[in-house]
Order: structure tokens, then C-alpha cells, then sequence
């Protein structure tokens, strides 16, 4: 008996090849993605990898995205090895044009690095949107299409715009801390099968009480 889509499958509808589930087509150590987050673009969505830009291993910083995320073409993770020294006369990178310009190369402590880019679990993010380096988006966020997120973003809030600003809570703080709690994205395929119906409901009454019954 199934209990949803294959995890470890590319494309978890075979119908719908425009969109992937993103753990599957990844070869960077340094990109971690839970199960069951997908990537939709029709113009490939299993290379994902190419929407991470200035991503150089030694630099250390990772993109780590949770599970069961809906990630909208057009999107682009900015990575620490986008910045340039800002503390000097110059911001230009003089080093990497060659012609003896290489002795100005900097040495890692003199750019700006912000660390890991974390996404959450349950996150929405819209067509377009671009994320900053070292930025953090909470469980269960949505960041509307075309914005530019280089702040954090708490859990269950909505943020949109350039720069992306919060506009609103999804829900108040019981139901948010509720959610929180109740990690469902941690659940097995059965259970989350069984309780499908109450996820997905408006009724979020339901939700509650499974956190209350301990389900």
C-alpha cells in the first residue's frame, strides 16, 4: 500500500515534469534539502543547483532547506561569494582580473560573510524572489513572488517586497506555536497519510487536537 509520492524519486509525479523533488538532483556537499521540497520550472527544475550562485566550497557556508518546501521558478540563493571587501577605498575585485592584479587578493576574514542560508520547513517561495546570504526564513514562511529577501523571516509570517518586509502573521501565536510543537513534517509517510485530510483543512481546530491527543 503507497502512502504518497517516492521520496527518492525526481520527478514524484511522472505526469509533471516540470517540477522535482530538489534532494534527488543535487551533487554540492554543500547544499542540504529535506525530503519531499520540490523545485517547479519548466525549463528543468533538476538544475536547481544553478539557482545557487557564488556557492565556493571554501568558503564553508551551506544552503540547507527543510522538508516539504514549494520552491517557484525563477528563483536565486546569493551566496557569500558574491560580496566584495566593503572596509577598503575600493570595492572592486581587482584580484580575479588577472594581469599581476592577484596580489590584492583578500584573504577570507577581510570579506563580509554572513554564514548559512537556512530555509525552514513548510516554506512557500514565490516566483522570482532572490535570498540574500545568511539569511534565515522560518517554518512554515511565505515570501511572495519578485521579492528580495535579505533579513530574517519568522516562522508562519508572510513577507514580500524589495527589500522583503513582513506583513502579516498566517496566524496568531497559539496556533503558530501549535504548528511548532507538532513538527508534522516529521512524521512518517503512514501518519502523515492518516492525517492528511486535517492538514489540509481550514479547520484548524483539527490540528490542534491532534497536538493535544498526541498524535
Amino acid at each position: 500500500m503507497t502512502h504518497g509520492p517516492n521520496p527518492n524519486a525526481i520527478y514524484p509525479n511522472e505526469a509533471i515534469k516540470s517540477v522535482c523533488f530538489i534532494k534527488n538532483v543535487v551533487t554540492r556537499p554543500n547544499i542540504q534539502v529535506g525530503e519531499y521540497t520540490y523545485y517547479d520550472d519548466p525549463n528543468g527544475p533538476e538544475r536547481f543547483e544553478e539557482r545557487v550562485t557564488h556557492h565556493y566550497e571554501f568558503l564553508g557556508d551551506k544552503l540547507i532547506i527543510g522538508k516539504f518546501c514549494a520552491i517557484a521558478k525563477g528563483v536565486e540563493f546569493v551566496m557569500n561569494g558574491a560580496n566584495h571587501r566593503m572596509n577598503s577605498a575600493s570595492t572592486y575585485p581587482f584580484n580575479i582580473m588577472g594581469g599581476g592584479w592577484e596580489k590584492t587578493t583578500p584573504t577570507l576574514d577581510q570579506l563580509p560573510f554572513k554564514g548559512d542560508t537556512v530555509v525552514g520547513n513548510d516554506v512557500w517561495i514565490g516566483q522570482n524572489v532572490t535570498v540574500m546570504p545568511g539569511v534565515h526564513i522560518g517554518d512554515g514562511a511565505i515570501i511572495a513572488a519578485n521579492s528580495v529577501v535579505a533579513k530574517d523571516v519568522p516562522a508562519y509570517h508572510i513577507a514580500g517586497g524589495n527589500p522583503c518586509k513582513v506583513i502579516r502573521k498566517r496566524f496568531d501565536d497559539e496556533t503558530i506555536d501549535c504548528l511548532l510543537q507538532l513538527r508534522w513534517w516529521d512524521w512518517p509517510a503512514e501518519k502523515l497519510f492518516a492525517n492528511l485530510e486535517k492538514l489540509c483543512s481550514p479547520d484548524l481546530e483539527q490540528v490542534k487536537a491532534l497536538l493535544r491527543d498526541g498524535q
